[in-house]
This record gives C-alpha cells, structure tokens and sequence, in this order.
C-alpha cells in the first residue's frame, strides 16, 4: 500500500493510493472517489481488491483545486465537500483517471470502479476514454446527463431504491438508455449504501453488490 503522485496528460500532479495484490495482478482497478477524497474508504476499497488479486489505484481527482482534500461523513464534512462541486470539470477529471489507468496498465486488462460522482465518473471513462475493460458505478447520479453516449466496454449500474438523491425517473432513463447494462437495485437501500462509514450503509445490499462487482471484473477484467 504506497501513496504516489501521476502526472495527467496536462501536466498536472496529483496524488493517489495504490494498493497490490500478494501475487500476480489478475488486474489493474482504478477507483474513482466519491466528493469526500481519497479518504478511509476508498482507500479501504484498493485494499479490499488487492486482497481479490487486483493491482488497485485511487486518484486524487479533487487535487486539481485543492490539494490533499480528504473528510468524512459527519454532516460538516459533506457540506465542506459539496463547496468543491462546482469547481469539477468532467474532462479534467478523465485525464486523471486516464493516468490512473496508465499506472496499473502493466497488471493486465484494466476496469474502473466509482462510487457516487466516480460512480458517475467511472461511467464517463467507459464512454469517452479507451483502455478499460469493464466499469463498475455505484449511484451515480450524473449519469443521466450522458446515459446516451457509447459504452466503450462492459458496464455494471448500482441503485438504491431508497436513494432520495437519485430518484427513479433518473436511473430508470439510464436504465433505457444502456440496455446492454447489467443494472442492479437494491430494495432497502439508500444512497452511499456501500460505505460501512455513512449512516446510510446497507450491510445485506452492500454484500449483495460487492459479490456482484467482483465477478463482474473476474470476467472482464481477469
């Protein structure tokens, strides 16, 4: 487990968490953040797929405007992150994914895994950037925005029945705008469902989900 700067495309240097595996990579897993930074459970996350035998790596995709940003989940913290939102830009953000993938490109065939906006993020890479295998998100609410666009691989969608900030008019458009999708909803289960550190953590769903996502990567991505 090492933290470690990339270098995008641009120029720019971020930050990120890199976990691997004990034996050879099956793969390489790029995690996309959700607006609270690199923080305890995404870097949980990496762990996590290093222990399934995937070279995994989290971008600091927020380090573009501040640098180091990581919080909780108390209601302080989300509304200290919900400050940045406006200053994210999608196409930034992919030319950092993109370095992320570049990092684990030697693991083998790469997937992408995002929670929340990287739910939405991890979306945007399978449609606009080349070089990923499979992508997995979880309650991504700005899908909706581009659900039309292309699928460059394998996609996998995650929904809470009970997430009040993703209602069924928006994941029920993705859903008929990607088909070919496997899509999941959770009864139950509210937004950030996966997160064991939110109040909002679905034990049964997030297991459910989990097993899911692994063998959705076992098949795509090795």
């Amino acid at each position: 487990m090492a933290e470690l700067e990339l270098t995008a495309q641009d120029g720019h240097r971020l930050g990120a968490y890199r976990a691997e595996p004990s034996g050879t990579p099956r793969g390489g897993i790029v995690v996309v953040q959700e607006i609270f930074g690199v923080n305890a459970h995404i870097r949980s996350i990496c762990d996590r797929l290093a222990g399934a035998g995937y070279a995994a790596i989290a971008p600091a995709i927020f380090d573009r405007f501040e640098r180091n940003f990581e919080t909780g989940y108390a209601p302080a913290d989300i509304e200290r992150a919900k400050v940045l939102m406006p200053r994210f830009e999608m196409d930034a953000c992919l030319l950092d994914v993109a370095a992320a993938r570049d990092a684990v490109a030697s693991a083998g065939k790469v997937g992408v895994l995002g929670f929340c906006l990287g739910g939405s993020v991890a979306f945007a890479a399978a449609t606009r950037l080349d070089g990923f295998a499979a992508a997995s998100c979880f309650y991504g609410g700005l899908i909706r925005n581009f659900a039309g666009e292309h699928a460059r691989c394998p996609v996998q969608l995650h929904y809470g029945a009970d997430d009040a900030s993703i209602p069924p008019e928006n994941y029920n458009d993705v859903k008929a705008k990607q088909p070919d999708a496997e899509f999941y909803f959770y009864e139950g289960a509210g937004h950030g469902f996966n997160c064991d550190q939110r109040q909002s953590y679905e034990p049964a769903a997030a297991a459910v989900a989990w097993r899911r996502t692994l063998d959705f990567f076992a098949r795509h991505v090795g």
